[in-house]
């Protein structure tokens, strides 16, 4: 059992924030690592002369922030570091005691029930005998190529069926994407605030990741030349419709720009339209104006279902025969049963219908957002989520609490921090995870601790 240094007259009040930050900084510091047994509720508060409330809500904050893993009959333990990636959504343990809204997800109802149900009663008397029989990617997946370029035009993307591969969704894709365009040890460059799994994802895959001013369309192009300057870039990744979490979208300009730079310092772009068509009048996707060096993705789980895990990536021709061997070695080939949904989907104009449908439900949300929370968020008008910057008299640690402690969660913009520099406060709150009345009640909660005093609330602890 680890044990460090720490006495009462380390602490200050709110005593049990001030215990919990004590524990990060002993991670940060290497005294306590990944694995170390933290003494009991009971042993802590005797040592520190607490009461076993007190430090039992140090150890709650803890676990919430995913540093502590409590486990019935052993006890707590460190379960990562303050360099580890943590999930910016509460664990499924927390989620019955809020509203939640830190997940960002898709408006999901009942009509969703009862069209996958529907699909999966008519395989069941239509099913292909490539969808689980064929061992070879090339033979199962063939048949849902067409499907895809279909859909791939409804994105902006005009290609031909030898450069679409299709996956298991966007983080296969992403996968599969980072190990075609790079080489252990090379470099990627994204966006400062971004995708909060590409971090981990690069480390895992022995690549190097560094985040880069943005401003409110995201990547600044002179930045990223001038970076270039200074050393080798492998690889560009950016999420330019507004799916990342500012929520930012690039103009044609900016993503021409984006480009040139690319071409200039031969960069690999690899883009992420996680929403696909969600956004009407949309501008071009990246790979629609450097096709010969974007590797492009998108799913069907945003955009139409959760649960509808199936989406493209497509590759220049040059890469297209490294981006199969990549996906044979990390998946083999997409699920044929999901990827046969979603083809039937496309064809018969289901996707399209839940597509227009999600935009309504979205576009709905987004009018309840601006008539709560007025001019203080940053969001597109069918996107799923808001961008909350704090006001100077919070700190992101602080806003997260006491929302929790009203009964709503969101997201710390801390998780998306991709630079080694520190970013102004700030929240994600996601808009389709919760039904209608939920997100409004939840909003107003946002809302009324925005507009109050942090130095009030604290004392009230």
């Amino acid at each position: 059992m680890t044990i460090w240094t720490l006495t009462k007259a380390d602490l200050k009040r709110p005593y049990y924030q001030s215990l919990a930050d004590s524990v990060v900084n002993a991670i940060d510091s290497g005294s306590l690592k990944k694995g170390d047994q933290l003494p009991t509720h009971r042993q802590l508060a005797d040592e520190l002369e607490l009461s076993v409330q007190t430090v039992s809500r140090a150890f709650e904050e803890l676990i919430r922030l995913g540093f502590v893993k409590g486990e019935v009959g052993r006890g707590s333990y460190i379960a990562a570091s303050n360099k580890e990636a943590r999930t910016p959504f509460l664990s499924d343990s927390q989620y019955d005691s809020v509203i939640e809204c830190s997940i960002l997800k898709p408006v999901s109802e009942d009509i969703h029930h009862d069209i996958m149900q529907s699909a999966l009663r008519s395989l069941a008397d239509d099913l292909p005998r490539s969808a689980i029989f064929s061992f070879r990617p090339n033979v199962a997946t063939e048949r849902y190529l067409g499907p895809a370029t279909k859909w791939l035009a409804r994105c902006g993307i005009e290609t031909s069926p030898d450069t679409v591969h299709v996956t298991n969704g966007n983080t296969s894709a992403m996968t599969i994407a980072l190990l075609s365009a790079t080489n252990p040890g090379e470099l990627v460059v994204t966006e400062e605030i971004g995708h909060h799994t590409l971090k981990p994802l690069t480390q895992y895959l022995g690549r190097r990741l560094t985040g880069i001013e943005i401003d409110e369309q995201g990547v600044v192009p002179e930045v990223l030349d001038s970076y270039c300057k200074k050393t080798v870039v492998k690889a560009l990744y950016v999420m330019p419709g507004g799916a990342g979490p500012t929520a930012s979208v690039m103009s044609v300009e900016r993503r021409n720009k984006l480009v040139e730079v690319a071409r200039k310092h031969d960069i690999t772009i690899i883009e992420n339209d996680a929403m696909g068509p969600l956004q009407p009048d949309r501008e071009a996707p990246v790979y629609a104006m450097a096709p010969e060096r974007t590797l492009y993705f998108t799913s069907f789980t945003k955009c139409i279902m959760p649960g509808l895990r199936t989406g493209y990536l497509v590759a220049p021709k040059a890469l297209s025969q490294t981006v199969a061997n990549r996906h044979l070695v990390t998946n083999w080939m997409a699920t044929p049963i999901m990827a046969e949904i979603a083809s039937r989907w496309v064809d018969d104009g289901t996707a399209e219908t839940l597509l227009k449908w999600q935009r309504h439900a979205l576009s709905e949300r987004y009018k309840i957002a601006t008539g709560i929370l007025p001019d203080c968020f940053k969001a597109t008008p069918y996107g799923m989520h808001l961008w909350l910057t704090l006001s100077n008299s919070w700190t992101e640690d602080s806003f997260l609490r006491q929302c929790q402690l009203q009964g709503v969660a969101v997201a710390p913009g801390s998780t998306f921090n991709l630079s080694d520099q520190p970013q102004a406060a700030a929240v994600r709150v996601c808009t389709g995870s919760v039904p209608t009345e939920q997100l409004r009640q939840g909003l107003q909660t946002v809302n009324r601790v925005l507009h109050s005093n942090p130095k009030t609330v604290a004392a009230t602890q």
